[in-house]
């Protein structure tokens, strides 16, 4: 099997981009409303209530995504500071959330690595109905299975 991409091409930007950007501009206009003299204070603390509650989703769902990629017998795991290797026969499952728009896959590991023993990514998008298991999670169950010799 040939070297190919697992993850979404917008990884970086939803990892990266999108929150720097969430928190440099949203929390700029938080402070200015906060520092303008006669803003309602309602508006004062919905603006920080949106921020934080911005700023607490991309922590929880963007910060752990990480870039996958697989050849014949390995994952390759980024964060895009450090790359490592994991052979595919340290699968023990692979689980996805159907609800979150991005379908985030969770690779989980039989031991822990340098990004600890689940490793969240997001997968290329697709045109299906959002409730139906992305392609990618049984490719990935087949190859980890084939990989500890249970598939052919």
């Amino acid at each position: 099997m040939s070297d190919h991409m697992l993850s979404s091409r917008m990884t970086f930007f939803t990892k990266v981009v999108m929150p720097l950007a969430w928190i440099s501009i949203f929390g700029a206009g938080t402070v200015a409303v906060w520092i303008i003299d006669g803003t309602p204070v309602q508006m004062r603390y919905a603006f920080l209530l949106a921020f934080l509650a911005g700023t607490t989703s991309f922590w929880f769902f963007a910060m752990p995504l990480k870039q996958v990629r697989v050849d014949g017998g390995n994952l390759y795991i980024s964060n895009f500071r450090e790359e490592i290797s994991v052979p595919l026969s340290a699968v023990t499952g692979v689980s996805e959330n159907r609800w979150i728009n991005i379908h985030p896959v969770t690779i989980h590991l039989r031991a822990e690595t340098a990004f600890g023993n689940k490793i969240v990514f997001m997968p290329k998008q697709r045109l299906a109905f959002g409730w139906t298991s992305h392609p990618v999670v049984n490719e990935i169950r087949q190859m980890a299975a084939a990989a500890s010799g249970g598939g052919r």
